[in-house]
């Protein structure tokens, strides 16, 4: 059973006396940030000349200079960028401003992993990644828990980990338990979860659900309700309380239907398109791809997305969400509702 490492085994004074910067002020950039800087501890932003994010990082209190004087400034850099973006700004405004000693951040793997990144050998090069999107980072921090983390140390050693602790205890992850893991280990099943189950495989499967009860002369409505709507509610029970406490919770109908109907529709035949899939990540075939995409102006990726956004459970969302009580309650409107 690996150690689950909590606030006791974090020492926030670690980075007491130093400059933490936060390189972008996306959806992890600004939760790290503004739970670092109510822990108490020193945190610059780092952004490209004309970014819309400098107002709102100034907003927040934060002192915002370029990416290159972040570097220069502080003594650990996390790199909140996008994967396909870091390769340049690296060579351009990290590379040359990084000095013995200093310590390079990452929330995913992607880059060093897969050696789009090759930092040089005299830098601390750690992972601490929320098991969560940004928002929820910092919703939980506020509200006093945290969401569950992993750390890694690519280079560095124990004094490395220890900054990676500290660093996890004051976005507030060892409130609710750090995981150690590697770069390698957190890059490929980070990637093989989010394409083959939790994005690709569940929007996939809600799909070919709602257009098979269209399809069959169901009204749009009852598909939606019946093959998105209430996946959250399945999903809050598995995460609340595993596989089997969510059937103990469903009807006994619903318990069989699970059981004897849901191994014929993801049968042997996916596993084993699951398994090629985790073989393209392994090979670095995926990563290779992924790049070559950004490189070409993201032309596939986008149509795909277009390709998406056109379908009719879209439209049929939507209108359904624009409806319920609680999406006037607070205040999200049409296909943005979720999340």
């Amino acid at each position: 059973m690996a150690k689950v490492y909590t606030d006791k085994d974090a020492d926030l004074g670690v980075l007491q006396n130093k400059t933490l910067a936060v390189l972008g002020f996306g959806s992890q950039g600004h939760a790290h940030a503004l739970n670092l800087k109510d822990s108490g501890l020193n945190v610059i932003i780092g952004l490209y000349e004309g970014s819309k994010s400098i107002p709102v990082a100034q907003e927040k209190g934060f002192k915002v200079v370029s990416t290159a004087e972040a570097v220069r400034r502080a003594d650990v850099i996390f790199v909140s960028l996008p994967d396909t973006k870091q390769p340049s700004i690296y060579e351009k405004d990290i590379k040359p401003n990084l000095k013995p000693g200093k310590t390079l951040l990452f929330a995913h793997g992607f880059s060093i992993h897969f050696k789009t990144i090759v930092p040089p050998k005299n830098v601390n090069v750690i992972l601490v990644a929320p098991k969560g999107p940004g928002h929820t980072v910092r919703r939980q921090y506020v509200e006093g828990k945290g969401v569950p983390s992993l750390i890694a140390v690519y280079q560095g050693g124990s004094a490395a980990k220890k900054i990676a602790l500290a660093w996890a205890k004051g976005i507030g992850g060892t409130r609710a338990g750090v995981l150690e893991t590697s770069f390698k280990e957190e890059t490929e099943t980070d990637l093989f979860g989010e394409q083959t189950v939790l994005c690709g495989g569940a929007s996939a499967l809600v799909q070919a659900g709602f257009e098979t009860l269209v399809e069959a002369g169901y009204s749009p409505e009852m598909a939606y309700f019946e093959c998105l709507h209430e996946l959250k509610l399945i999903a809050d029970l598995m995460n609340e309380s595993g596989i089997s406490g969510m059937r103990f919770s469903i009807s006994e109908t619903a318990k069989w239907g699970d059981v004897s109907v849901g191994p014929k529709i993801i049968d042997a035949s996916v596993k084993k398109r699951m398994k090629a899939a985790l073989k393209d990540i392994q090979s670095g075939k995926f990563a290779k791809n992924w790049v070559a995409e950004y490189k070409g102006g993201y032309k596939k990726y986008n149509a795909l997305l277009k390709k998406g956004e056109n379908h009719p459970i879209e439209k049929t969302g939507a209108k359904l969400r624009a409806m319920m009580p609680w999406m006037k309650k607070h205040k999200i409107k049409g296909a943005q509702a979720a999340y």
